[in-house]
């Protein structure tokens, strides 16, 4: 099931947010706590990934509250126009409150190398997930959060480790490192540099609200994509 089809009688929106959660197990290879769950309403049900606040690992960078960002991305990349985070609200769920995204049915043997060497149809979308990251300032875009659904839509998950005051950026994806945004992505950041979303301002604080809009601003003001000279902003483990 796609993450933004639409099942009979009842959206994935109703389903995540008023379903009973059923916990199939912990995500390997996470963190934090991870969970797969299945959500079930009237009859109908889909897969989701369940991160609650009291699985959470504290970090030095980030205060608690980490599935707040998951949120704050959702919201980014639907405010941006570009869809590019999958369906994820708040949700009181078995272990407390936390995010609830819905599950993207992929081929998790590809990720963004093997995408982008293979798949040069797909170049435009990790455009967009470039700019999306730098005003979002993801500081954890590894290979394995990239992921082509069926209909070869592309989707960003993992992405707690996102909004800080200070720039953090570390991601894989720098090929375009360069180029001029396409218009539709300068446009794109222009609109969050001149009118903040003010649904993603909600859950971030005012320094952080504050510096996305500064990125926004020098991102649209230079109209290229950024190039890292340093060699040295990208996550770890990259996959």
């Amino acid at each position: 099931m796609r993450p933004d089809e639409l099942i009979v009688g009842a959206t994935p929106l109703d389903i995540l947010s008023t379903g009973e959660i059923d916990v199939e197990g912990r995500m390997p290879d996470s963190s934090n706590g991870t969970f797969l769950v299945t959500v079930t309403l009237a009859g109908e049900s889909l897969r989701a990934i369940y991160k609650p606040l009291r699985g959470e690992r504290p970090l030095w960078d980030f205060p608690s509250g980490l599935y707040r960002r998951e949120i704050a991305a959702y919201r980014l990349s639907e405010a941006m126009g570009f869809g590019l985070v999958p369906l994820t609200i708040e949700r009181d769920g078995p272990a407390g409150v936390g995010s609830l995204q819905q599950f993207v049915e992929a081929d998790f043997r590809e990720h963004y190398f093997t995408l982008f060497e293979s798949r040069s149809h797909l170049h435009d979308q990790f455009r967009r997930l470039a700019a999306f990251d730098i005003v979002a300032n993801n500081t954890d875009r590894k290979s394995g959060h990239c992921l082509v659904d069926a209909d070869e839509r592309v989707w960003a998950i993992d992405n707690g480790l996102c909004f800080s005051a200070d720039f953090k950026l570390r991601t894989v994806i720098w090929e375009f490192g360069g180029e001029s945004m396409p218009t539709d992505v300068r446009e794109a950041v222009e609109r969050v540099a001149s009118t903040p979303p003010v649904e993603v301002a909600a859950l971030l604080d005012d320094d952080e609200v504050e510096a996305m809009i500064e990125r926004a601003e020098m991102l649209a003001a230079g109209g290229m994509f950024p190039i890292d000279s340093t060699g040295r902003r990208y996550p770890w483990p990259i996959v």
